[in-house]
């Protein structure tokens, strides 16, 4: 059974369409089953020429409005729609008018046996629904109070559940993101939209916050996206951000302004200060809890290899040589992408740098401290001489394509292969908590949507698209609490941002891909159970939903994961999809970065003849 309250200006107009015949004739034998008084007294009586005679009943709503004056509330009348699933049994007038009665002294305006309290009636036009309505204003003058009575609703309509056996549903803990209203379903269905301007701009943030490492690459990204982005600043500190809108360029009101979304309109995690939250651990800039914070623990480099490490810097830094032309702006886009940074300093002129090396946050080794890679290690054109050098020469001219910003083949796989084992560690971690302490694993429960997103915007199939929007409620915990980080749902966003960050796939990465599916099953499974001994129902639906998806995902032969056209694949790609560990480099013993090997381990050379 759902209720939603509605707040409107005029009461005679909404008793008349309550009474009238609908907007589809959907309304029959419509009558009053509940009130302030008994509904005898209350339904409106018949004109001689058989027209109903509303003014008695008007009169009554409204004059405690009138009594009232100018203390009224700018939308005095209080009008909640009760209805009750499809496959309830039909209730009678005096059940329904039980359950009118316990919202309305559930939710504090009619308390019983109190006899100054508001006005109200509840009528009935339909077997499954009743409409109540009330003035928020008492018989003693005293303007009622109704913050947060959506939620008194909630509960009311929850205890009538029990108490009539009816369908059970969720509670009001702000989970669910937030839906479409009737005008906005009609207005894409009019405009010929699969999907309302709110839902396409929620999986556009989600996406790009998925594959955000920092706030700057998060509006960048939905920029990206062609959406339009309006920011709000501090009216204290004008250079403080403290919120952001979005909305469709061909999404427009009557006046021909854009339709804006804040965060908060989206979903409750997409606000502004919950994000910074998610990028506290990977960005300095974005939020208190920085990698140089007392309280940052990164994440163990076992989920990331060496590999993924070495690819993502090499594009990262690549990047930003390429558009920037002095150190000075080339460190400084560095440390904007969350980047740990190292220079090398000149012992002869201590204030020229002759090198620099680079790390991620989250890739670290068993000591705990970063691993460092140098420019040499990234790439030839990388090397701080180098970069120089291209910066004098070609100073306004920026490169097309700087030499090793690209991911390869094997790449690609060592970083699917590494979100596979950040998806099954983070299985592993809750199916632990769901034993000892369910809520340490609220972090990777939130994390898992990210890297469903992710890989639903990489791959583009749409199989993975319903299964990261049917996970969307279990992902957030009751009302709108930010759990704290730990390192499964760090290695998740990480595993999320580096598959947002590999972009389209190519071919040949079935296998690498079916991998990663088979681990996301395992892992909603486990959220799932989680929920499930937690008895929050909704969420362990979602996490089901989630998890069907996904086996149909796994066991449909025509999936693609392919977003547009790509050539045809040769026959060592197809050799390769069957191998999802991508092979290891040959390296000769001695080479820098291979373990030597011992004299008994070398392969044994044939004798002389």
């Amino acid at each position: 059974m759902i209720g939603k309250v509605l707040r409107g200006r005029r009461v005679q107009g909404l008793i008349r369409y309550l009474y009238g015949p609908g907007r589809n004739e959907e309304h029959r034998n419509p009558r009053i089953v509940a009130g302030f008084r008994s509904p005898v007294e209350l339904e409106p009586g018949v004109r001689s020429d058989g027209a109903l005679d509303f003014r008695q009943l008007e009169g009554l709503m409204t004059q405690p409005l009138a009594a009232l004056g100018e203390r009224n509330y700018r939308k005095p009348v209080w009008h909640v729609p009760v209805r009750a699933a499809p496959e309830d049994p039909v209730l009678t007038d005096q059940q329904w008018a039980q359950i009118a009665a316990g919202i309305m002294a559930g939710t504090g305006l009619a308390p019983v046996g109190d006899d100054d309290a508001v006005r109200w009636i509840a009528v009935r036009h339909a077997d499954d629904h009743i409409h109540i309505v009330a003035t928020l204003a008492r018989s003693d003058g005293v303007r009622p109070e109704v913050w947060n009575d959506g939620y008194r609703v909630r509960d009311a309509c929850r205890a009538a559940e029990i108490r009539y056996g009816l369908r059970r549903t969720a509670p009001a803990d702000r989970t669910a993101a937030r839906r479409a209203s009737r005008g906005e379903t009609e207005k894409a269905a009019r405009r010929g939209r699969s999907e309302p301007p709110r839902v396409i701009l929620r999986r556009h943030v989600q996406s790009a916050a998925a594959g955000a490492r920092t706030e700057g690459e998060f509006l960048a990204c939905l920029q990206a996206e062609g959406l339009l982005i309006r920011r709000r600043f501090s009216q204290r500190h004008p250079d403080q951000l403290t919120g952001y809108a979005v909305a469709l360029p061909d999404d427009h009101t009557a006046d021909g302004q854009p339709v804006w979304y804040g965060g908060g309109k989206l979903a409750i995690d997409l606000t502004l200060p919950r994000l910074r939250h998610r990028w506290s651990g990977n960005s300095p800039d974005s939020g208190p809890r920085g990698p140089q914070s007392a309280d940052y623990q990164p994440v163990s480099g076992r989920h990331l290899s060496g590999r993924s490490a070495q690819a993502v810097l090499r594009t990262i830094v690549g990047q930003a040589a390429d558009q920037a032309r002095t150190a000075e702006e080339f460190f400084q886009r560095l440390h904007q992408s969350g980047l740990l940074i190292r220079q090398r300093i000149s012992s002869i002129n201590p204030g020229q740098i002759t090198g620099y090396a680079v790390g991620l946050p989250e890739h670290s080794g068993s000591d705990g401290d970063p691993i460092w890679y140098t420019g040499g290690r990234l790439a030839d054109d990388l090397t701080w001489p180098r970069i120089q050098r291209r910066w004098r020469e070609h100073p306004r001219i920026p490169s097309p394509r700087l030499a090793g910003t690209t991911f390869s083949h094997e790449e690609r796989q060592a970083i699917y292969n590494d979100a596979a084992r950040a998806a099954a560690h983070a299985t592993a971690q809750i199916r632990r908590c769901t034993v000892i302490d369910p809520h340490a694993a609220r972090d990777a429960c939130w994390a898992a949507a990210d890297i469903l997103h992710a890989a639903a915007r990489a791959t583009g199939n749409q199989h993975l698209r319903r299964a990261a929007d049917a996970y969307d409620r279990a992902a957030r915990m009751p009302y709108g609490r930010v759990p704290p980080a730990t390192p499964a749902g760090n290695g998740l966003r990480t595993a999320a941002r580096l598959i947002a960050l590999v972009g389209q796939l190519q071919s040949g990465t079935t296998g690498v891909v079916t991998n990663l599916i088979n681990s996301l099953v395992a892992l909603t499974d486990a959220i799932g159970l989680l929920h499930g001994r937690q008895r929050r129902d909704a969420q362990a639906a979602a996490s089901a939903s989630t998890s069907e998806h996904l086996r149909n995902l796994r066991h449909d032969p025509t999936a693609s994961w392919i977003t547009g056209s790509v050539p045809s694949a040769n026959p060592s790609d197809l050799a390769r999809s069957d191998f999802p560990v991508p092979p290891s480099p040959l390296r000769w013993p001695g080479t820098p970065g291979t373990p030597r090997t011992s004299r008994s381990q070398r392969r044994p050379q044939s004798p002389k003849v």
